[in-house]
């Protein structure tokens, strides 16, 4: 992706949306109509979860308001700018589902230094991003590391802080639990929570959903089909289950009676 040094942001309306979608459809090569005609708005400091069963779209969404892949027909808008294909925006970032896809560099500190770096900024400027980036991920002690040396935990947040430090307003985060183990996906969830930026999630782990978004959206065959309050949304088995998916085990009541011990007579 070419990079442009970025012009000025004019201040925005607080009320205006983030990111404005309005009639998107895209195709790939081999598969048509893999977004059809797709409209979503999300507004500021939003927390919005994508679900969907595999090859809805989720992804492909989220790489055309990132600018990599150009869409066939609609706009995206982003932060009431139009979203130009191959044009770097440093105020949205995404987080892969492989951490390996974004690591790269012979350290930790290197890694966090590429985005900041690549924007033009002062070497102290970018300095004081990564550290400020890794000590927000809770990662400052992992600096000097090589990433593939890292555990998986690690460097899917080593991989959120070499975001963080671009200081995007717009974060899109891909099965961002994919592969943690237990401590390191409620360690994930926590900082999810506690996140300050607008941000999108697109995960099969619907307790992390329930857990961190206010809101949820359905898409299926690359058409938004449900959105709205995570809890309705998948607490309907009818709708969760025509679209490929489950109701999160939380949400299912619980109206087996507990097992009791079978009494035994006592023996004199």
């Amino acid at each position: 992706m070419e990079y442009q040094q970025p012009q000025q942001v004019k201040p925005t309306n607080p009320d205006d949306p983030v990111l404005s979608v309005s009639d998107l459809s895209f195709s790939y090569p081999d598969k048509d109509d893999v977004l059809r005609s797709l409209i979503l708005e999300v507004g500021p400091g939003e927390r919005v979860g994508l679900i969907g069963p595999n090859g809805a779209g989720k992804t492909t969404l989220f790489l055309l308001v990132c600018g990599v892949l150009k869409p066939d027909a609609g706009e995206i808008r982003l932060f009431e700018q139009p979203v130009v294909p191959g044009k770097f925006r440093p105020d949205i970032g995404m987080v892969f589902q492989n951490p390996d896809d974004q690591l790269f560099c012979p350290s930790v500190r290197d890694d966090v230094a590429f985005g900041p770096s690549n924007m033009g900024l002062p070497r102290a400027e970018v300095e004081a991003r990564v550290r400020e980036a890794l000590s927000i991920a809770g990662a400052l002690e992992l600096a000097d590391r090589p990433p593939h040396h890292l555990s998986g935990g690690e460097k899917r947040m080593v991989s959120i802080a070499g975001v963080l430090a671009m200081r995007p307003r717009l974060v899109v985060y891909d099965e961002p639990s994919a592969s943690l183990d237990i401590h390191s996906r409620r360690r994930l969830i926590r900082f999810l929570q506690a996140s300050q930026e607008t941000i999108l999630i697109a995960s099969h782990d619907l307790e992390l959903i329930l857990e961190v978004c206010d809101r949820v959206v359905l898409i299926d065959e690359g058409r938004i089909v449900a959105n709205g309050d995570p809890t309705e949304i998948m607490d309907d088995v009818e709708l969760m289950e025509a679209h490929g998916l489950e109701r999160p085990h939380s949400l299912a009541p619980h109206v087996e009676p507990h097992h009791e011990r079978p009494q035994v007579a006592p023996h004199f």
